[in-house]
């Protein structure tokens, strides 16, 4: 062995997960060792400035829908300023036949709106004195068409799924992929007499924190890796740290072995480690694990997303007082959906310009990330014209694609098992904790709530 070192936590992965945890950590005056893989901190979060435009390759916002949200932000202070949506981002459109339409926001839309048919419509006044489901296992499109009727999964949740999941409504199980919707029929009964208990309850000063705005950095969310990453202090994060492994020790601390970008082997001895990778990289980096206990966190499936990021400088007479724009599964178009950072966020585009970001690929169409660039652009420029009805011969000013083939974990029929092994797992070895997306949620907010929780777990013991 060329080094050895000793630190009291290790924490694998600088994303947002590994860097809210250690920097949960560090405040609190912990001694800790970041390792990443890649040469750059974020994960990712990534964001780029051109032409004055700003704009996203990987997430580009989040909904403060746990108080932690804004505390981190607050904790922060002046390094990093949450910057929430306009509120033209309340608005969503869905594509129906030869246009978007806006998702009813009112009584009188939704009875004029024609996206969904007259039937479900109606039959949607019976919600509250249907029968709660008696499946566990029922997925989040069964759940919706049983409660709701098939126009609502066509144009509501199927949509829905594909802006959030890049997935399948009939494939994502409810109770793991939408808890909170699980929760309102399983406690309450009905979506509708769910949500009105829920109005009603009292809130504390900290959980009217959540207040589900939509949310970025000022600046774009690489401003809050910054913050994050100084605040840790770079000594304490080591890039490009290559083959990772973990071995518990006999007297109950940890080694985690890596190789530096140097070529010199490096082992940390320390207390507690904290993983925040893929569940494809669980099984090399933690090779005592008993192979059937990982192979039902291995198994988990990821959509592939390509991100298209487009800047005009002229939007014409475009409508984008949206949030964004999401295309049905049943209309058969090449893009899951659009959105219009510009419109939301003050800063990231030119005067009289618009930004977007388009979603292509997903779990039903992943050969769509094996498209050329110029074979993208060829589409985008299309669906300019075509759907969001630009002047013909529009180009981009700004164009660039982002492929992702590890962009956004399926939440399954397998996750109950895979929560259980990883629950097996942190049992059988004190001192090891396995974060991330793998368990938790997917969101923004629930990689911060997540890490936050972690951090202070690790610092009881």
């Amino acid at each position: 062995m060329n080094n050895e070192i000793e630190k009291e936590f290790v924490v694998v992965g600088a994303g947002l997960t590994g860097l809210t945890t250690a920097y949960t950590l560090t405040k609190a005056g912990a001694d800790v060792q970041v390792l990443e893989v890649q040469n750059r901190v974020g994960g990712q979060i990534h964001t780029y400035e051109e032409n004055g435009f700003i704009f996203e390759s990987g997430p580009n916002t989040g909904s403060i829908s746990w108080p932690e949200v804004k505390e981190l932000f607050e904790s922060l202070g002046d390094s990093c300023s949450l910057q929430v949506a306009d509120e033209s981002a309340k608005r969503r459109l869905i594509w129906k036949g030869t246009q978007f339409w806006a998702l009813p926001s009112s009584l009188s839309t939704a009875l004029k709106t024609p996206l969904f048919t007259w039937y479900d419509k109606f039959r949607i006044l019976g919600e509250p004195f249907r029968a709660k489901g008696t499946n566990p296992d029922e997925t989040v499109g069964e759940l919706a068409c049983r409660r709701l009727g098939k126009s609502y999964v066509d144009y509501a949740i199927n949509p829905f799924i594909s802006g959030v999941y890049a997935g399948d409504p009939m494939r994502l199980v409810t109770r793991y992929a939408l808890p909170k919707l699980y929760r309102l029929e399983n406690e309450y009964g009905s979506f509708i007499k769910g949500s009105i208990a829920k109005a009603k309850q009292p809130k504390s000063d900290r959980d009217r924190k959540a207040t589900k705005q939509v949310f970025s950095a000022q600046g774009g969310l690489s401003r809050l890796v910054e913050a994050l990453t100084s605040a840790i202090g770079m000594e304490r994060i080591t890039l490009e740290a290559q083959n990772i492994t973990i071995q518990p020790l006999e007297d109950g601390r940890w080694q985690v072995q890596y190789i530096g970008k140097d070529g010199e082997t490096v082992a940390v001895i320390a207390k507690k480690v904290i993983t925040t990778v893929g569940a494809y990289a669980l099984p090399k980096m933690l090779p005592f694990v008993d192979e059937a206990v990982m192979s039902r966190i291995s198994n988990l499936e990821y959509a592939p997303v390509m991100q298209v990021s487009v800047g005009l400088k002229d939007a014409q007479e475009g409508d984008f007082r949206a949030f964004g724009a999401l295309v049905p599964q049943c209309e058969n178009k090449q893009i899951l959906g659009v959105l219009f950072p510009s419109s939301c966020f003050a800063g990231r585009s030119p005067e009289g310009g618009v930004l977007m970001s388009f979603f292509m690929g997903g779990i039903r169409h992943p050969e769509m990330l094996k498209k050329s660039d110029e074979e993208v652009k060829e589409i985008i420029e299309h669906v300019l014209v075509d759907m969001l009805k630009l002047r013909p011969g529009t180009h981009p000013d700004v164009f660039h694609v982002f492929r992702h083939e590890h962009a956004i974990p399926q939440y399954e029929k397998s996750s109950g098992a895979r929560f259980e092994a990883i629950e097996q797992i942190e049992s059988q070895y004190p001192g090891l904790v396995l974060g991330g997306n793998i368990r938790n949620g997917i969101g923004m907010a629930d990689r911060i709530r997540q890490a936050v929780t972690m951090a202070n777990e690790a610092l009881k013991g």
